[in-house]
C-alpha cells in the first residue's frame, strides 16, 4: 500500500494538491472519479462530499485531511527534507499569504464570479472587502518578493500559486505584470509540470468519455 491515498476529480481544486504531492515526492496513488459518480465510501472521507482529500496511511491507522491548503502543509510537514517548510524568519508571511490566498482571495474571487454585491458601507462584514482591495494587498507583497514567503518557494507558493495559475488562465483575476512574472515563476517547477501532465491527460480523458 501507498503511503497516502489522494481523491480528487479531474478538473477540480484537486490540482492544487497534486502540485503539492509532487513537490513534497510523496508515495501515493490517487483515486480519481467524477462529480456524478463518487465512491460508496466518499462521504466518510469528506462529509462535505468535495475534492481533494487525502488519507494519510499511518502505521495501523488513517488519518483525513480535507481542504487544499490544510492538504499542501501537510505534506510539507511529513516531508521536512523538502525544504518546503518556512524558517523562522519566513514563516509569519508563509502562513499570512497562504490563509489570505485560501481566504479573502478564495472569496473574493468567488463573489465576483457568481455576481454577489456588496454593500460599499457593509465591505468589512465581508471580510475580503472587495476584489480589488484583495488584490491590491497580494501585488504590493509579490512586487517586493518573489514568493509567498519571501525570496524562495515554499510550500506556501503550491497554494498562492495555484489560485493565480487558475485566475490569469480564466480571466477572473486581472494578468498585472507582477502577477505575470509570479506565475511565470511558479510553472517552471518541475514538480508543477509533472502534476499538470497527469491532470490535463485525465481532463482530456474525461472529455472524451463525455
Amino acid at each position: 500500500m501507498t503511503e497516502f491515498t489522494f481523491y480528487t476529480v479531474a478538473m477540480s481544486r484537486g490540482q492544487i494538491s497534486r502540485w503539492a504531492l509532487h513537490e513534497s515526492a510523496a508515495d501515493y496513488e490517487h483515486v480519481v472519479f467524477d462529480w456524478a459518480a463518487r465512491p460508496d465510501n466518499y462521504l466518510a472521507i469528506n462529509p462535505m462530499n468535495k475534492v481533494p482529500a487525502l488519507v494519510h496511511h499511518h502505521g495501523d491507522h488513517d488519518h483525513v485531511i480535507t481542504e487544499a491548503a490544510a492538504i499542501n502543509h501537510y505534506l510539507a510537514e511529513t516531508h521536512p527534507d523538502k525544504g518546503l517548510l518556512p524558517n523562522a524568519h519566513e514563516k509569519a508571511a508563509y502562513f499570512r499569504w497562504m490563509f489570505f490566498a485560501a481566504g479573502p482571495i478564495e472569496q473574493a474571487v468567488m463573489a465576483t464570479a457568481m455576481g454577489w454585491k456588496v454593500p460599499e458601507e457593509r465591505s468589512a462584514m465581508a471580510g475580503f472587502g472587495s476584489l480589488d482591495l484583495a488584490l491590491s494587498a497580494m501585488e504590493d507583497w509579490l512586487s517586493k518578493n518573489d514568493f509567498a514567503a519571501g525570496d524562495r518557494f515554499t510550500m506556501a507558493d503550491t497554494y498562492v500559486g495555484s489560485q493565480f495559475i487558475w485566475g490569469l488562465r480564466f480571466g477572473s483575476i486581472p494578468e498585472t505584470p507582477t502577477f505575470k512574472a509570479y506565475v511565470e515563476r511558479c510553472i517552471q517547477r518541475p514538480a508543477y509540470a509533472e502534476a499538470n501532465a497527469i491532470d490535463t491527460k485525465l481532463i482530456e480523458e474525461a472529455a472524451e468519455q463525455s
